[in-house]
């Protein structure tokens, strides 16, 4: 025999010869149905390992300066969309009328006829149809008494109707349908203007704002400031009689990047319990009224949300967070992050001629006179931030030993199993040999 190691006392793993082990049918059997209870929920093991979770973390949101992108597409079924402006306004003074980077303009028949795209128009200052190229070089058109505005073509001319609209805008004076002015002559706007009258319009595209609270809204008529007002040019609204009203659908409308599905459905069980319309519960809106004189209000919560994919940390990543980056690109992270928003809404809405909710019951309820027919959200941003981290359910360590735990396991109640089918079996042996 070879000479014994020093570490032979220590050895817990005591063996036995060929000789004295015994291999029994149910022996052979419970190994296989061990076998495959190993392989099985070693499986599970590893599914688990390879699963990945998002968990939610609140913090106090430290950004500072930023900006934000809102996306929105706005169905309009009973209003032209030569009447629509779209501005934007915060606290922090900034304000943008008539807004054209980034928005197109879809023209769609009356609803009678089905409400279908006669064309889309992307918002320009200045459109080809109307860039006067065809005039005297030396041609300098007249602004009717107002200033020539700061983004005229020509400097201090004003050579197509929409300069003449924008430099009435900039001097707060209403413009009406443009009968007398020459260049909207030149253009048939008054009767692009009427052709349009049954007509609708769909808004869609994509605004960059400042990370404050602020408000836009799509109202009816030029747009401009007088004092510290802000007001439209509600002639062309009013001048005949139409079916104009602010019926509108909210196809959708977001607030920053939209971020995966399977993230989407995640926050909506923890931030909307109960929504199936997930972060942007305006989307599928319908809004219904016969007033012309009637606007509507949605008040909505911003919550800023960002969404860190599986080991962010170690890709060194930038998000897309400068103005000179295309609109649709903001907040999109190289390494896959994002910063994008969530929210809640609470709407409201009333006719401007005043009055009270009598019809529905609530005589106490009193609403005030005046206003600007249109569709309004005023957002406010939360102080509070919600992360989304994607994290691993187990480390590979607890992958490791949890499979130890699985065969160990398994082992041992196969083997205390077999032993009470042997001890069993060999019992009855011997009683059936006795009795013969």
């Amino acid at each position: 025999m070879p000479a014994k190691s020093r570490f032979t006392r220590l050895d817990a793993f005591t063996k036995t010869v060929d000789e004295a082990r015994i291999r029994t049918s149910s022996g052979g059997i419970i190994t296989i149905v061990s076998l495959f209870v190993v392989l099985w929920l070693a499986w599970g093991e590893w599914t688990d390992y390879r699963r990945i979770e998002i968990h939610p973390e609140l913090v106090v949101d430290k950004g500072r300066g930023e900006r934000m992108e809102i996306h929105l597409n706005i169905t309009f079924p009973k209003m032209p969309c030569e009447l629509l402006t779209l501005d934007v306004m915060d606290v922090s003074g900034e304000q943008q009328h008539g807004i054209v980077s980034g928005i197109n303009k879809v023209r769609l028949k009356p609803q009678k006829e089905g409400g279908g795209e006669i064309d889309k128009r992307s918002l320009k200052l200045h459109d080809d149809e109307d860039s006067a190229t065809h005039l005297d070089p030396n041609y300098c058109g007249p602004c009717y008494g107002a200033p020539a505005p700061a983004n005229a073509v020509k400097p201090g001319c004003c050579n197509t109707c929409d300069e003449v609209r924008e430099a009435y805008a900039q001097a707060s004076w209403g413009f009406g349908r443009g009968e007398n002015v020459e260049q909207c002559t030149r253009e048939h706007y008054t009767e692009r203007l009427d052709e349009q009258r049954q007509e609708g319009c769909r808004i869609e595209g994509d605004l960059r704002v400042n990370k404050v609270v602020g408000n836009f809204h799509v109202a009816p008529g030029r747009s401009f400031s007088n004092g510290n007002m802000h007001v439209h040019d509600l002639k062309n609204y009013w001048d005949k009689e139409t079916s104009h009203d602010f019926t509108h659908i909210i196809h959708h409308l977001r607030f920053g990047p939209q971020l995966p599905d399977s993230v989407a459905r995640s926050v909506a069980k923890t931030f909307l319990p109960g929504s199936n319309k997930g972060m942007n519960p305006l989307d599928d809106t319908r809004q219904n009224t016969d007033d012309p004189n009637f606007n509507f209000i949605y008040f909505v919560k911003i919550v800023p949300t960002s969404y860190l994919p599986l080991g962010w940390e170690n890709k060194g990543g930038y998000f897309q967070q400068d103005d000179n980056v295309v609109l649709g690109s903001y907040g999109r992270g190289s390494d896959g992050s994002i910063e994008t928003h969530q929210y809640s809404v609470t709407s409201h809405k009333r006719s401007l001629a005043g009055g009270d909710d009598s019809a529905e019951g609530h005589a106490e309820r009193l609403h005030s006179r005046g206003g600007i027919p249109g569709v309004f959200f005023s957002y406010d941003i939360s102080p509070m931030k919600v992360i989304n981290r994607e994290e691993r359910v187990k480390t590979f360590t607890g992958f490791l030993t949890g499979l130890c735990a699985v065969i160990g396991g398994t082992l041992t109640v196969a083997a205390a199993i077999d032993r009470g089918f042997f001890e069993g079996s060999t019992r009855l042996k011997k009683v059936l040999s006795k009795e013969a």
